[in-house]
């Protein structure tokens, strides 16, 4: 696996879907695939978005 990347410094081309996660002070939570699509963060079937915006993404 490659080492996560902070969304605030980088974020992966629109449409690639990534691994994600939230971490931050209450910790590691919200694993799950999803690619970016324009400022929105949504299933990798393109069916539904999140309502947040991950801390963190990589690579498979």
């Amino acid at each position: 696996m490659r080492e996560w990347i902070k969304t605030s410094c980088k974020l992966p081309a629109e449409n690639e879907v990534v691994e994600t996660k939230i971490d931050d002070g209450k910790g590691c939570r919200n694993m799950q695939k999803l690619m970016r699509v324009r400022n929105l963060w949504v299933f990798p079937d393109g069916s539904m978005y999140v309502y947040y915006t991950p801390t963190h993404w990589r690579t498979e």
